[in-house]
């Protein structure tokens, strides 16, 4: 039972502590007009995810993302019983996350910023955002296969998948929100009941992952070490 239940807990705490930094710096710098920056969250969506990321990996595999998990799953590395689990630990983490933006933070934050909820810029179609959520994830997902399950890095796994993430919301934070992760999106909507294009961050990440893991482990993964 501990052995089955310490990686769902681990990916629980995990996805709570990287929503409420992620979400929590969204709130702030649209609440306090500014303050924090495109580059203000990118830094707080990739450092968080980096530690997190590094916590976790001995303990679950350092998911912390449904598009992860099912990417995994899609090419063996997980089965469908563990990973629908962990997909459930994830997104009640994501939930208790928004709940407790919602209650430290002043009222007016979290209804105008909702809560931190990724959002499609006013010129970007759905497909549009679903395209730029699902390249986005393919070099998280791409990532998480060279440096996580390659074993190769798996000393700076946190790291790059962190920085890889930093470098999305960067480049496309604007643009879609740069969530690239499932979770991000659902938590905030469930509990602000705002959702806004949620098909965008589960399609894109979802198909993003999927196919790095599939390219990575067809043609890429060193087999001596599969």
């Amino acid at each position: 039972m501990q052995k089955t239940l310490r990686p769902l807990v681990a990916e629980f705490i995990g996805v709570f502590l990287f929503i409420f930094f992620a979400s929590g710096a969204i709130i702030l710098n649209t609440y306090r007009d500014g303050s924090v920056g495109l580059v203000g969250i990118a830094l707080a969506q990739g450092l968080s995810l980096a530690i997190v990321v590094t916590g976790t990996l001995p303990l679950s595999g350092g998911h912390i993302n449904p598009a992860v998990t099912i990417g995994l799953w899609s090419v063996g590395r997980i089965g469908w019983k563990q990973a629908l689990l962990y997909v459930v630990a994830q997104l009640l983490g994501a939930v208790v996350a928004a709940l407790a933006l919602k209650g430290l933070f002043p009222e007016g934050a979290g209804h105008v910023a909702q809560l931190g909820v990724p959002r499609l810029a006013t010129d970007t179609t759905f497909t549009q955002g679903t395209l730029v959520e699902a390249v986005l994830t393919f070099f998280l997902a791409f990532a998480v296969m060279a440096t996580v399950v390659d074993g190769a890095g798996t000393k700076v796994a946190g790291w790059a998948v962190g920085l890889t993430v930093a470098a999305g919301v960067v480049t496309a934070g604007g643009i879609t929100g740069a969530a690239m992760n499932p979770a991000r999106a659902f938590g905030p909507a469930l509990v602000g009941n705002a959702w806004l294009s949620q098909l965008v961050y589960w399609i894109g990440p979802v198909l993003g992952a999927v196919v790095a893991m599939q390219v990575y482990e067809r043609l890429f993964l060193k087999r001596d070490a599969a």
